[in-house]
């Protein structure tokens, strides 16, 4: 009979956010036997559980995209055409968004993506070649020298103890890197160190991106859907960061580029109006008139804005009580500022305060209490890699004028974003600076020592700063998914990562297997990877 509470594996992705996904999803496709734990109980990190519509660049519908990530994208509109009752124009609409937030081109509620993870991962695991444990939390490694043996989970029956060829840590935070004593960086490098020209002076750990527990509301004029007032309300309400303009409870904010101040009003004119510049509809997820007349009440919209930013503590580098003060008061800044849209914000119209229509919609994120099942978390911990990406290689402002970013032969993908860091738990504003399209290099999965264990997440290893472009979530797919090939290739060769990397002829090989099998692309055209829009 078999313990159900170990398991061997050939590779264990522990965290089933994107990058953990398309590692598994990769892993399994070249045939080798996968373990992907998660540990809330839905797949998808970022696009579910953290209920964060997709950041993406101004390529994604093109060719340019690896084929995984396109296949899950048209996996999430196949979702929406099957299902629901969309327009005629609509459901033409090869480019489907189903929110039509200006966010992104794909704006869509978060079990449309789960239900999309589910349908690319359902072959794999009816194989037998993937086994999935949500609900798991890693608590401790088992290492021998510069190798991991096993990692030790716990879940709903009980602790289970997996071990694995390979280890790649796609946690949101990091978890195995600190379990298993792999060596890591948490919050700013300084400018002594890395040179970096947005740095700041010297290594701050403490000083990480804020976090933002997001949630979705409705909105039904002339009905009263008030929360109860939260517990830190009147602190909100009144606490005032030495960056910021005032109370976060407010229409006002900053604006990341200039850090110029702004107001922006939830709304501008009627909620299911045409786009408008306006918070209704920056992360809508279900816009009403793409639908048949009368199969929604109202628009869904996707509270991820400057107000619900949590930067008073750090999740990293702090005991488990100051962690979890930090969760906790990310949640009561949240549901306060619901309270205040309810109560007290100035009305577009002019009529009084608050906008007591708003309806929490927790049942489109799979909870009860209102807010996504976890916190959008922005930074992890990250591995000392064999190759650190800096600013340098990627910064607009850090590379000589019109050299695009730094060419790295042993890519593993693309992406671009632009360096955008949230207010920080130090007390710093906003670093939103512009990158070049960028490529992934091979030296930053792999860890400085130890043999099996890979990035494939936020884990990699970029710094503080270029964190800020290469944290989003077509980036984390294509870090999650050459992770996974990375792991079967050297299954497959019998060599570890550190001596594919050192060989020409296994980069060569390894990367016509992420392009020729895989479908995935491994450098920009040169007009795109030297474009800059401004």
């Amino acid at each position: 009979m078999v313990d159900a509470r170990e398991l061997d594996t050939d590779i264990l992705v522990v965290g089933g956010g994107i990058g953990g996904v398309a590692a598994a999803l990769t892993g399994a496709r070249l045939r080798r036997r996968v373990v992907l734990t998660e540990p809330t109980d839905w797949l998808g990190g970022q696009l579910t559980s953290q209920a964060v519509p997709p950041d993406e660049n101004r390529w994604i519908d093109t060719e340019h995209t690896a084929a995984g990530y396109t296949r899950l994208r048209e996996a999430i509109r196949g979702y929406y055409r099957r299902g629901y009752p969309l327009t005629p124009e609509a459901a033409a609409n090869p480019t489907l968004n189903p929110g039509l937030g200006f966010v992104s081109r794909l704006c869509h509620e978060p079990r449309a993506a789960l239900a999309a993870i589910d349908e690319l991962l359902a072959p794999w695991r009816s194989s037998g070649r993937l086994t999935v444990l949500t609900e798991h939390e890693p608590i401790a490694a088992e290492t021998t020298g510069d190798r991991i043996d096993a990692v030790t989970l716990r879940g709903p029956a009980g602790d289970v103890t997996i071990t694995a060829s390979y280890v790649l840590d796609a946690s949101e935070l990091g978890d195995v890197l600190a379990l298993a004593g792999v060596e890591h960086v948490i919050g700013a490098e300084g400018q002594d160190t890395t040179g970096e020209l947005h740095a700041p002076a010297s290594a701050d750990p403490l000083d990480q991106q804020a976090i933002s527990w997001c949630f979705a509301v409705d909105y039904h004029p002339g009905e009263d859907h008030t929360i109860s007032r939260p517990a830190g309300y009147d602190h909100w309400r009144s606490a005032v960061p030495e960056f910021w303009p005032g109370p976060q409870l407010s229409w006002t904010d900053v604006d990341p580029i200039t850090l110029e101040q702004r107001s922006r009003p939830i709304f501008l004119g009627e909620p299911d109006s045409a786009r408008e510049p306006d918070l209704w509809h920056y992360r809508r997820i279900l816009a009403r008139r793409q639908f048949t007349p009368g199969a929604f009440d109202s628009d869904i919209s996707l509270v991820n804005w400057p107000q619900v930013d949590y930067w008073d503590g750090p999740l990293l580098g702090v005991d488990e009580t100051a962690r979890a003060a930090a969760l906790a008061g990310a949640r009561d800044l949240s549901l306060s500022f619901l309270y205040w849209m309810q109560t007290e914000a100035p009305r577009h119209d002019g009529d009084g305060q608050g906008y007591s229509g708003l309806r929490l919609r927790g049942d489109v994120l799979g909870t009860l209490d209102g807010l996504a099942k976890a916190p959008y978390i922005r930074e992890s911990r990250r591995i000392r890699a064999e190759f650190t990406i800096l600013e340098q290689h990627v910064g607009v402002d850090a590379r000589r004028p019109g050299a695009g970013s730094e060419v790295f032969p042993d890519s593993v993908g693309i992406g671009h974003y632009r360096i955008d860091l949230h207010p920080s738990t130090a007390g710093r504003t906003y670093v939103d600076i512009e990158s070049y399209p960028f490529q992934i290099p091979l030296g930053a999965l792999i860890p400085i020592r130890v043999d099996n264990l890979l990035a494939a997440g936020k884990t990699l290893g970029a710094t503080h700063i270029t964190n800020g472009c290469y944290r989003l979530h077509p980036v984390e797919w294509s870090v999650g998914e050459a992770a996974g090939a990375l792991a079967a290739f050297c299954l497959e060769r019998d060599v570890p990562p550190s001596k594919v990397r050192a060989d020409g002829t296994h980069v060569g090989d390894y990367q016509r297997l992420l392009a020729d099998t895989l479908g995935v692309t491994l450098a920009w055209p040169d007009e795109i990877r030297t474009y800059r829009a401004t």
